[in-house]
């Protein structure tokens, strides 16, 4: 087995005076080549981490391995460890190519070696016509690639992106996002890449890790982390919509169990998916997962509850139709000609197999019911 890219071990970072750490002994392994999102909302950790990383930030405790070996107290400098942040720090008293080969001049590399290390960054980055022009004449998205251009100049092992593009309009977001995955695949680069967005980080990364509250909730390639998720958090963070959470009890009953959310009541058969075992005594307090994708409309007396429909949002093909049951607001993806009118009474029908069980104390994902 090869060695890890980068590994955070135990990786801790507390602020003098701070009631919770910003980051609480976080674990986390990166291959050589691959791209990692950091997911997660403002204040979760994402970007303190990553200024652990490259060295702007010390730990308080724990390690950063490069390659095997630790970093915790090389300077920044000489980590080779690339940063670009989602401002752009492109000096725009300059000309691009002035701008790309800034990094290389600091270390005082041979102006031969300066140019030819230009030249393939900017037809890498397609921006070969525009190294004589001012970086004032640029648009956003051509300053976030003068900027990670200036960044892969230096020949990065390692390359970290901190919501590179959360100043751009949606359709550069866009033509970026398709530039930094034909980068990284014509590069090979290792990359983290850390953002808010849920859609960048799916439709960039191999993998995805989840954090919250200074920990990482989920670390999984995308399609499983989308598929399985293993924390309630993450369930209800990933998805557009997200996956439908009802908190309430769950019991032993005849062949099957109970699930009580409010006046919501219905019986579950052990094929159910998502919860471990329970005594026959038992009761647990237990979160209920539905996917909106996992659900289909069907006829009041037929499904597993009903409910009068709420609000229908069309969304190109298909439609998100939101139905009022009991205490709770559930949202189910249906074809748009499927669509009912708002205020009509629908069942909603669930393969039991699709149900998905978070433990209501810890948030964990649980094991599979039983026959």
């Amino acid at each position: 087995m090869s060695m890890p890219k980068l590994e955070l071990v135990n990786l801790t970072k507390q602020y003098d005076n701070a009631d919770v750490n910003a980051v609480d002994g976080i674990n986390l392994t990166i291959d050589a080549g691959q791209t990692l999102a950091l997911l997660g909302s403002s204040g979760c950790g994402k970007s303190t981490t990553l200024n652990m990383i490259v060295g702007l930030e010390r730990p308080t405790s724990g390690d950063i391995r490069i390659d095997g070996v630790s970093v915790v107290d090389v300077p920044a400098g000489r980590r080779n460890v690339g940063l670009v942040f989602q401002d752009y720090a492109v000096f725009t008293s300059m000309t691009v190519r002035e701008n790309l080969a800034f990094g290389l001049e600091v270390r005082k590399t041979p102006k031969a070696e300066i140019q030819r290390a230009v030249e393939k960054v900017a037809e890498l980055l397609g921006m070969s016509d525009k190294l004589r022009v001012s970086a004032r004449e640029l648009g956003g998205s051509e300053l976030q690639r003068v900027a990670i251009g200036r960044t892969l100049v230096t020949r990065p092992s390692i390359l970290l992106l901190d919501e590179p593009l959360s100043n751009l309009e949606t359709a550069a977001r866009l033509a970026m996002r398709q530039e930094l995955r034909r980068l990284q695949r014509d590069i090979g680069l290792t990359i983290i890449y850390v953002t808010h967005d849920q859609v960048e980080a799916i439709s960039l990364a191999d993998r995805i890790a989840v954090m919250n509250g200074g920990h990482i909730l989920q670390t999984a390639e995308t399609h499983e982390m989308c598929e399985r998720p293993s924390h309630v958090f993450v369930a209800g963070f990933l998805g557009s919509p997200p996956m439908n959470l009802l908190r309430g009890t769950l019991e032993p009953a005849g062949n099957g169990h109970l699930f009580h959310a409010g006046p919501l009541r219905f019986a579950l058969p052990h094929t159910a998916g998502g919860a471990e075992p329970l005594a026959a005594d038992g009761a647990r307090n237990m979160v209920l997962g539905i996917r909106p994708e996992d659900m289909a409309l069907c006829p009041a007396d037929q499904g597993l509850f009903a409910g009068a429909v709420a609000l229908v949002e069309p969304r190109g093909h298909e439609s998100v139709v939101t139905v009022d049951v009991g205490d709770a607001y559930i949202k189910v993806v249906t074809p748009m000609r499927n669509a009912p009118g708002e205020d009509e009474t629908v069942g909603l029908a669930v393969r039991a197999e699709s149900l998905v069980f978070f433990d209501g104390e810890t948030g964990q994902r649980s094991a599979h019911l039983h026959s």
